[in-house]
């Protein structure tokens, strides 16, 4: 799977994400559940923003994705760090962990409830008894608001980065056609990429961990708006 045509460039296309704040969430969850939690598994790490921050908080941080483009990134950021290529929906580590988390609505990409539900069997799996699954969720059907277009842009050394959106839906997918443009002092490069996440209820998240054995708590605020499940193996 390739999540991106340049994952030299997502950090760059989402340096507005505040990942120390979110960090510091992650943490608090954890420890007000499982205190002395020591290893911690982040699955659909992407180029390892999260877990950069993560391996100073826990003894032990792991990583899994599914875009080796992605890993290499991660790679070079975190020497020392296992770092795992692995789809979601069917990796399997042969150990567990006393955190998994799996942010940045990562689990949209597990695209009916059948898969959904493969993927929470998977996290579930992975979590040791009184560990702590942390997921951030993408937009609920409801809140999906397609034929809106939206523009991103950002600045680096040396580059300028803008990404043109317009959202659609097919079925229970959102749907999103994106067009970008970088521009550096050889001149603009652009290219387009279409990209889907399925929209799931509450109630379906919730039920797809439940089936997996958690108890859940949702929390409709979350990292940033999206909400968070929250789930633990007693």
């Amino acid at each position: 799977m390739q999540y991106s045509r340049r994952p030299d460039l997502y950090d760059l296309e989402y340096s507005f994400k505040d990942y120390a704040a979110e960090v510091e969430r992650i943490e608090a969850i954890v420890r007000a559940r499982n205190p002395d939690a020591r290893t911690l598994l982040d699955v659909a790490c992407g180029t390892g923003r999260h877990l950069e921050l993560l391996r100073l908080r826990f003894e032990t941080v792991e990583g899994v994705d599914a875009d080796e483009g992605m890993l290499a990134v991660a790679r070079e950021r975190l020497p020392g760090v296992a770092l795992h290529h692995g789809d979601m929906r069917t990796f399997d580590l042969g150990r567990e962990f006393d955190a998994v988390t799996c942010l940045f609505s990562s689990i949209g990409f597990a695209q009916d409830l059948e898969q959904l539900g493969a993927a929470a069997q998977r996290l579930a799996a992975h979590l040791a008894h009184g560990g702590v699954l942390i997921v951030e969720p993408w937009i609920t059907p409801d809140e999906w608001r397609p034929s809106t277009p939206h523009v991103l842009s950002a600045e680096g050394a040396g580059v300028v980065l803008a990404r043109v959106t317009v959202s659609g839906r097919e079925g229970r997918l959102a749907t999103m056609e994106m067009h970008y443009a970088l521009g550096t002092p050889d001149g603009i490069e652009t290219w387009d990429r279409n990209h889907a996440l399925a929209l799931y209820t509450v109630d379906e998240m919730r039920t797809a961990f439940e089936d997996a054995g958690l108890e859940v708590e949702h929390d409709p605020d979350g990292l940033m708006g999206r909400g968070l499940y929250i789930c633990t193996r007693a």
